[in-house]
């Protein structure tokens, strides 16, 4: 009997993933600067296929960074910056915070020491 450590792939992960391919960041980056764009749209300015956009978009879509709502026979993709939020509070925040309160700290610190 073979013992493995299984992971199961959380949202998170997803996200990390997703992020992690310079071709999913720029594709965030135009829906960013231009919300709702067709595939065709998003296809445009990269030198990848269709194919390979659609692939990106899956993944993206997967990690519900990208939302899409249908208009007629069209597909819009919408930024969804959600889970990049989330990212941000779990792992740059938490650092952050304890930055800022150590300078609090410090600040209060010396305030004390020139009342003295």
């Amino acid at each position: 009997m073979v013992a493995y450590n299984a992971r199961m792939v959380t949202d998170e992960d997803k996200v990390f993933k997703a992020l992690a391919d310079a071709s999913r960041r720029q594709l965030l980056d135009r829906l960013r600067k231009k919300n709702g764009l067709t595939l065709s749209e998003l296809c445009e300015k990269h030198t990848m296929s269709r194919q390979a956009v659609t692939k990106h978009l899956g993944l993206l879509e997967a990690a519900n960074l990208v939302a899409t709502v249908k208009r007629g026979r069209e597909k819009l993709h919408y930024l969804n910056p959600v889970p990049i939020n989330e990212i941000y509070m779990r792992w740059i925040g938490r650092f952050e915070q304890e930055r800022l309160s150590a300078l609090h700290n410090l600040k209060q610190a010396l305030k004390e020491n020139d009342h003295e």
